[in-house]
């Protein structure tokens, strides 16, 4: 990591360098986040997202969380936005312990350009620069359709890197025709095709690839498509449906319901589960049809994530026994094409 210590020194006391991270549901960003964090890159750095219960951060990297802020051992944070991003940007910037780095993921339905142009505020100028736009694209759900919403289309029009992901799932002529119509859409995008988001830090951080003039320019434009981004969610014609329950799911069940019972419209599922037949805790993701369930384990002071829609708070251990884990319960939040039948329908089941 001897590139991104050089950068760090070379920037020294001025400006925080910003990578903002974006993609279509289910590409990859939260992997790449979780890469990151647990690389030894020497770095502090702060990581703004959208929930930070949806980060899937290793309980055992937690240090301290509250208040929406999440103290990792190897002394990054994360934050999460709360609507609000320059009071978060403002909170990382006056920290007692400064950071390194500053990450900003954006959700899979947002339009990165409101973010970008929010760095580019007078407020900032002269305390962070932006690094780079990294988009994630999933090579195995890539479809032209996305593109018909101006969110997704603009997180390829404004990435600096293209991190073109699930390559191992699909043919190299597929990979090629894809990686074309992304420099249809902006020619001069770097594009890095990788497998579960594992790539080469020096690749994407440090990279100077950003290029602000592009956005002073083009300020009439800019200032269009930010009003028209901040209804995004409508546009792109996706819901979110959630559901907690304090109550162990039961495996072969949960199972059916995914192979025989989910609706076509789900595109998109995450969750942390407790599950009957075990003592561990389990993170969902769910694109398309393909599904996962990746064994972790639980804190001893686990945080709770009571699904996007309801707030935080800590859990108070219980005695543990054969067929209970201390502090356990499951969130799933499901994304969903837009359908009143079709949201009746997931919540039903």
């Amino acid at each position: 990591m001897t590139a991104l210590l050089a950068g760090k020194e070379a920037s020294g006391a001025l400006r925080l360098p910003v990578t903002i991270i974006t993609g279509f549901l289910g590409s990859g960003k939260t992997t790449l986040l979780n890469h990151i964090l647990t690389s030894q890159h020497g770095l502090k750095i702060a990581v703004i997202v959208n929930e930070i219960g949806e980060i899937g951060i290793d309980a055992e990297l937690i240090v301290s969380a509250g208040e929406g802020i999440m103290e990792l051992s190897n002394g990054c944070i994360c934050c999460s936005m709360n609507n609000d991003l320059v009071d978060r940007i403002f909170q990382v910037l006056e920290r007692r312990e400064p950071v390194d780095y500053l990450i900003v993921e954006t959700t899979g339905l947002a339009d990165p350009l409101p973010i970008i142009l929010t760095f580019l505020r007078s407020e900032f100028r002269n305390r962070v620069r932006i690094d780079s736009v990294i988009t994630l694209a999933d090579a195995e759900n890539f479809s032209l359709d996305f593109f018909d919403g101006l969110a997704a289309y603009n997180q390829f029009r404004y990435a600096d890197v293209v991190l073109l992901n699930k390559c191992d799932l699909v043919e190299a002529p597929v990979l090629r025709t894809i990686e074309a119509r992304i420099h249809e859409i902006k020619g001069d995008t770097r594009i890095i095709r990788t497998t579960r988001s594992q790539v080469p830090l020096p690749l994407i951080l440090s990279v100077g690839l950003f290029d602000p003039d592009q956005y002073f320019i083009d300020q009439p434009r800019c200032a269009e498509q930010t009003a028209r981004a901040h209804d995004h969610s409508a546009s792109v014609g996706f819901d979110s449906v959630s559901f907690v329950s304090d109550q162990p799911l039961v495996v072969d069940r949960f199972q059916t319901f995914l192979d025989r019972d989910l609706p076509r419209g789900v595109f998109r599922g995450k969750g942390i589960l407790w599950v009957a037949e075990s003592d561990a805790r389990y993170i969902f993701h769910l694109v398309g049809k393909r599904f996962s369930l990746d064994e972790s384990r639980w804190g001893r002071t686990q945080k709770k994530h009571a699904g996007p829609d309801r707030p935080q708070s800590r859990w108070k251990p219980a005695a543990p026994s054969a067929r209970s884990v201390p502090g356990t319960a499951s969130w799933v939040s499901l994304r969903v094409k837009r359908s009143d039948l079709l949201v009746r329908r997931v919540r039903s089941a």
